[in-house]
């Protein structure tokens, strides 16, 4: 019997955008270049873009910071060939290196997809993984974009803050990584985000809005490309350990 998940709104979320198929491909497919084998994903939940890694990459280890998540990874892909392990993972864990010993210089690849603006100390969660990286490895970060579209959906979801790609490449720069991308992520989702969230004031995502959105990700790749990546409710940067 699975622990009982007490992240509520967190919970909600993540079982809303596991019917997002068409979205959660297009996400997949915007990092997975930058990615090599022999993987870690940070803040796995409940594996939405895990299966993805999975289907790809034969070396792979997912993580959360909640005992009931992976949990719930474990009973989900405990027997798929390709995953090697199920990791408790918390990045703003002071004594990391202690605690997590084990782990030093491990993976060629860790992606953390919404994970870093949960973390109070953004500095120490990207300074954790990069110890957890061999020589070379890649770091792939992806975060909400703009001050200014901090609402009470952030809020619920126990955002920090918000991140634009000159703020996230000046933390990667400042942890010691060498950047290798940078681009903005889903123009065409900054309006369904401010509307919902600023002028409705919803504190959860409406499912029936997200389901009509992945409905329409062939036309909302085609924004991404005609504002040239210059935009986005989120932003991706990728940087590479010397």
């Amino acid at each position: 019997m699975l622990t009982e998940i007490t992240d509520t709104t967190g919970l909600e979320t993540l079982e809303i955008f596991a019917d997002t198929d068409k979205f959660n491909l297009w996400l997949f497919e915007t990092l997975e270049p930058f990615c090599k084998n022999n993987l870690l994903e940070i803040g796995s939940g409940i594996g939405n873009i895990s299966e993805f890694l999975l289907r790809h990459f034969s070396t792979v280890s997912l993580s959360d910071l909640r005992n009931e998540y992976c949990e719930l990874l474990q009973q989900k892909f405990g027997s798929n060939e390709h995953l090697q392990s199920i990791k408790l993972i918390d990045l703003s864990e002071k004594t990391f290196e202690k605690k997590y010993n084990p782990l030093q210089n491990s993976f060629d690849t860790i992606i953390a997809s919404n994970v870093v603006e949960h973390i109070e100390d953004d500095h120490l969660a990207l300074r954790n993984c990069k110890w957890m990286l061999g020589k070379g490895g890649r770091l792939v970060v992806l975060v909400p974009a703009y001050k200014w579209l901090y609402n009470a959906f952030d809020k619920e979801l126990g955002h920090f803050r918000r991140y634009n790609k000159k703020k996230l490449t000046k933390l990667f720069a400042d942890e010691g990584f060498e950047i290798v991308h940078s681009q903005y992520f889903n123009f065409a989702g900054i309006f369904g985000w401010w509307f919902s969230g600023v002028v409705l004031g919803k504190k959860v995502l409406p499912k029936n809005q997200l389901l009509v959105y992945n409905k329409l990700i062939p036309l909302i790749r085609l924004a991404d490309k005609l504002v040239m990546r210059q935009a986005g409710l989120s932003v991706i940067v990728v940087g590479e350990k010397k």
